[in-house]
């Protein structure tokens, strides 16, 4: 049954253009490639595709059977009244309200960085890196961040894209959105991985990153490492933000719940296995530092591509489509729950939520210290976690199980009865985990 008062995705394509938009974002090119060349490359990559499993997919699941379910159009609404459902407090509702100010805070410096994507992307365009020493290309990432006046207007124009695509709908936006640009992200990731293997299998770069993403040394995993596969790996899918269950109101009763959890995991981590494939080999064919963290994808990429301007582009190009089909559904939770909650219609509740972001994203752009709280400090340890923990906790030992039943087609259920055991033994350890540890390493180390 969908949501009452839910507009729908239009057909199942477009539910899993829309879902995958939103999970494939910069956290699979830009904080994957960083987080695996600074945690013992294929190592992580196996924790990774461990913790999808028991982790992410039923995270997922249970997000998109809150949404189903829920006869409301925001999240928080959903959750609450699938609650009462289920005889149980409205109070269960925190997960969601956790969930949506964790995506609210996120996409206000989602523009910033995606205002850096965009700058980049306009110096590829101009060959602005051409000639210059390795020094020079690196030192102007740093000299970005510390001029907040040089990318504002690439920051006012990405918040205002986003925006205007909320402000339409979920079927003229989000979906149209996704669904052209998805297909061209897809293309574009695959034609520059194909660039990057054959352009390095001269100098040998590519078999050093295909030796460093799929050859583990096991000795490299230590509990730092398990913990950063666990978070990207929730951080990657993009759960605990509200979005899967604000996308799941909108969701048709054939869509099988199961299966696209699965399905849409499956393309998410393949999307950053590529990401990788087309980001290594230029990094090893270059003798460039492959540890360099956030900086392999404003710094490391732009000295090796500093003479090949529009594969440079290429890369920026692919990152900007990342970048706005994630924020869009970044925005989506807050807008559908000030519309829901206020009465008003969508594109007034897109325009009041699009101003309050943008405002809150200008202390991002002029402070890194408050950007590193905001991400660092609020979302990563706290919000998101503790979101995606309460909706586990609820689907798995709260939530009716008529209502669980009525979510699995018959095609699904035993695959969704495997998927519950997941959800009720082993996710909630998981996450529990990244929870306490993540505070612990943020506040008391």
């Amino acid at each position: 049954m969908a949501s009452v008062g839910a507009e729908q995705w239009s057909s199942r394509f477009a539910f899993i253009m829309a879902a995958v938009g939103s999970s494939v974002g910069l956290g699979n090119l830009w904080r994957f490639s960083a987080e695996l060349g600074t945690n013992g490359g294929a190592a992580f990559l196996v924790i990774y595709l461990v913790c999808i499993i028991l982790v992410g997919i039923p995270v997922l699941m249970s997000e998109f059977m809150i949404g189903r379910a829920g006869q409301a159009a925001s999240a928080v609404g959903s959750q609450a009244d699938i609650a009462v459902r289920s005889g149980v407090s409205r109070s269960w509702s925190a997960g969601a309200w956790f969930g949506m100010v964790s995506s609210f805070l996120i996409v206000s410096f989602y523009c910033v960085v995606a205002a850096w994507v965009l700058n980049y992307l306009v110096k590829f365009l101009g060959n602005s890196f051409s000639g210059l020493p390795a020094g020079d290309i690196a030192a102007k990432f740093p000299s970005m961040v510390g001029n907040p006046v040089s990318v504002l207007p690439y920051f006012l124009i990405f918040a205002g894209l986003t925006t205007w695509l909320v402000a339409r709908g979920v079927n003229k936006g989000i979906e149209t959105s996704a669904r052209l640009l998805m297909p061209l992200f897809f293309i574009l990731l695959a034609g520059l991985a194909l660039y990057s293997i054959f352009s390095g299998m001269e100098s040998g770069g590519t078999g050093q990153a295909l030796g460093f993403m799929f050859a583990p040394d096991f000795s490299r995993i230590t509990p730092e490492v398990m913990i950063s596969a666990l978070g990207q790996a929730c951080f990657s899918i993009g759960i605990g933000n509200a979005i899967m269950i604000t996308y799941g109101s909108y969701l048709p009763g054939n869509v099988d719940i199961p299966r696209a959890a699965v399905g849409i995991s499956l393309i998410d981590t393949l999307v950053a296995v590529t990401a990788g494939l087309a980001i290594f080999p230029i990094v090893f064919s270059n003798e460039l530092d492959f540890r360099a963290g956030a900086g392999i994808f404003f710094q490391t990429l732009p000295i090796a591509l500093a003479e090949h301007a529009y594969i440079g582009a290429a890369f920026f190009f692919l990152a900007f489509f990342a970048a706005i089909t994630s924020s869009v559904s970044l925005l989506e939770p807050t807008t559908a729950y000030v519309s829901e909650k206020f009465g008003i219609g969508k594109a007034e509740a897109a325009a009041l939520t699009g101003i309050a972001i943008t405002a809150l994203g200008f202390g991002s752009l002029y402070s890194q210290d408050f950007f590193k709280f905001i991400d660092q400090g609020l979302v990563a340890p706290i919000l998101a976690p503790m979101s995606a923990l309460l909706v586990v906790l609820f689907t798995g030992w709260r939530l009716s199980k008529t209502i669980i039943k009525e979510q699995f087609s018959s095609g699904s259920e035993n695959l969704g009865n495997v998927l519950m055991v997941f959800v009720r033994y082993i996710a909630p350890i998981f996450v529990a985990v990244i929870l306490v540890m993540s505070v612990w390493d943020r506040y008391f180390t």
